[in-house]
């Protein structure tokens, strides 16, 4: 059972890994669950202040953290 705890664990780890890479996290500031963006994140460049990954809609965070994990270790 994952905890609040362990997801503000992870969410900052990975916070961590993007800014080392000179990225930046950006979570869905959306409450409604039933928002299709709600819970999503996506990943910017600090340079150029581009969208580097969001994966499904454009210009929305629509990526989960095993996502955002996976393309920050360089697997996407």
């Amino acid at each position: 059972m994952v905890t609040a705890t362990d997801e503000k664990v992870r969410e900052n780890r990975l916070r961590c890994m993007a800014d080392r890479q000179g990225l930046r996290l950006v979570k869905s500031r959306r409450r409604d669950p039933r928002a299709i963006d709600h819970g999503g994140w996506m990943i910017v460049d600090e340079a150029t202040n581009g969208i580097v990954a969001d994966t499904e809609a454009i210009g929305r965070p629509s990526c989960s953290p095993g996502g955002v994990e996976r393309y920050l270790n360089g697997g996407e």
